[in-house]
């Protein structure tokens, strides 16, 4: 290793060996000094399952610790998964930001640290930034696919969604558009990145390194339902089936992909002030440009009239607030707008190692 490249090499390490056949349970090992542990590292669980010649999918879960949808359908499947029955290799961290994940919280309690916000990562910052350069410099340079498993968290409850973008070469975007529908969620958006921070996601880092990746929301609101979870065990399935990375046929999917985007900042309904949030309409909706979107109660002066707040685009809300205590700027609802399906030649999703 030359000076250069060993001055931006990772500082994490693992006991994992990525090129072992097999399956591996292990730890990435984060260096974090604290009052109760000097020389303490946190211990990140990963599984790698390596079978016969095929592709490398990663998938996380626990990107954002309070969001237990992705997290119980990667450690379901990597223990249901064998060596035998993979063409390739899965990496998979089902709790990729452990301190949130342990904690509950979207954010590490450890440094505050954003994991979908802190791409590509310092090899010398906090815990955070530390994955975040691991994940973004070793795991995704080897990966042909990524999947990335959201849902709500605390703060929001989703329908059933995909997140995609529609740039780079033209193999890439069918690709893309394959790893959607092959996911089936009734709701695929797409993004085209430019909302702010969007280059510190996951997402933006799967692009730069060239990996074709899916993101999903599944849910939310703090708790798991078992219509999600079982759609979205089934879903990862049939992505890993459309790679070749598995032979058993899955579940097929209910109803067909739908495609649609986000109208930027008029997509969602922003609390205009502090308050108890009292919602006027449900989760899948079809909403209006100035409908009733609900009203804000200052429940400190009980003679003040409530607060309307109104939608400022038409289309179908795909998340809406999940805890009625609302601080100013706490985003109420999400609407996107339907799209048309562009015509696209078969991605194909098998690669040779």
């Amino acid at each position: 290793m030359d000076k250069l490249t060993e001055a931006n090499a990772s500082r994490l390490t693992t006991n994992i060996d990525f090129a072992t056949p097999g399956k591996q349970h292990g730890y990435l090992s984060v260096p974090d000094s604290n009052d109760l542990s000097a020389y303490g590292r946190i211990q990140i669980p990963v599984v790698c399952i390596r079978g016969r010649p095929g592709p490398t999918v990663l998938m996380l879960g626990g990107n954002h610790g309070d969001e237990y949808e992705g997290q119980v359908t990667l450690s379901r499947l990597a223990l249901e998964l064998n060596a035998g029955d993979v063409n390739g290799r899965l990496i998979i961290l089902p709790a990729a930001n452990l301190p949130a994940a342990a904690a509950g919280t979207r954010t590490s309690p450890i440094d505050g640290g954003n994991l979908n916000r802190s791409f590509p990562g310092d090899r010398n910052g906090g815990p955070t930034a530390m994955i975040a350069h691991y994940v973004e410099s070793v795991l995704l340079p080897m990966a042909d696919v990524a999947i990335d498993l959201h849902s709500g968290g605390r703060s929001l409850e989703y329908l059933p969604c995909s997140i995609i973008r529609d740039f780079g070469s033209p193999s890439h975007v069918a690709k893309t558009f394959a790893l959607a529908q092959a996911f089936a969620a009734p709701h695929c958006i797409i993004s085209y990145g430019g909302s702010q921070g969007a280059e510190r996601t996951f997402h933006s880092a799967a692009d730069r390194a060239g990996t074709v990746v899916l993101t999903a929301e599944l849910g939310g609101a703090a708790r798991i339902t078992p219509d999600i979870l079982a759609f979205a065990e089934a879903g990862v399935r049939r992505v890993l089936h459309r790679t070749g990375i598995i032979s058993v046929t899955p579940q097929a999917a209910a109803q067909p992909m739908r495609l649609f985007k986000s109208a930027g900042g008029r997509s969602f309904v922003l609390s205009p002030e502090r308050g108890v949030f009292e919602p006027k309409v449900r989760l899948g909706e079809q909403v209006e440009e100035g409908e009733l979107a609900g009203y804000m109660h200052d429940v400190e002066t009980p003679l003040r009239a409530a607060t309307p707040v109104f939608f400022s685009t038409t289309g179908t809300v795909i998340c809406v607030r999940s805890m009625s205590k609302t601080q100013r700027g706490d985003c109420l609802y999400e609407v996107i707008e339907p799209v048309d399906m562009p015509a696209l030649e078969d991605g194909e999703l098998c690669w040779a190692e």
